[in-house]
C-alpha cells in the first residue's frame, strides 16, 4: 500500500467495506488505531482501540446489518487526512431498512489509518 493518502486509497478502502472482506479493511489499519463507532453509549459514539478490538466492532457491523453497502461516495484529501461521504444502506437484522447518509473522517501515518471517526446523519 502507498505511504500516500489518495483518492484511490479511500476508494479501495470503501470497496473493501462493500465486499464485507474483514481482512482487505484490516489491511489499511495501523496497530495501533483508533475507531470511532456512529452510535455507542457516549456522545463520541463506541471506541474500539488496536486492530483487533476494531475488527471485531466492524465484525458486529456486518452482523448487524448484514447487506450494509456505502454508495453515492465521494472523497477528498488534505495531506494525511482522508474524508469519505456516502450513503449507507441495508437492513438491519429486525428487518428495518435503514438509508443514512454520513461520513468517515480518516486519519493516516506511513499510509495506515490511524484514526477513523464514523458520522450518520440521524433519522427522525
Amino acid at each position: 500500500m502507498s505511504k500516500l493518502v489518495t483518492i484511490d486509497l479511500l476508494k479501495g478502502f470503501l470497496e473493501a467495506f462493500n465486499r464485507h472482506d474483514l481482512d482487505s479493511i484490516m489491511d489499511y489499519f495501523a496497530e495501533d488505531c483508533i475507531f470511532y463507532m456512529p452510535r455507542g453509549s457516549t456522545p463520541r459514539g463506541d471506541c474500539y482501540i488496536g486492530k483487533d478490538k476494531v475488527r471485531s466492532g466492524l465484525a458486529k457491523r456486518f452482523e448487524g446489518i448484514p447487506d450494509v453497502q456505502y454508495g453515492e461516495d465521494q472523497h477528498w484529501v488534505c495531506g494525511d487526512f482522508g474524508v469519505s461521504e456516502w450513503t449507507l444502506t441495508g437492513t438491519m437484522l429486525s428487518g428495518k431498512k435503514i438509508e443514512v447518509r454520513g461520513v468517515d473522517l480518516l486519519e493516516f501515518a506511513q499510509g495506515k489509518i490511524i484514526r477513523k471517526d464514523s458520522f450518520w446523519k440521524i433519522l427522525e
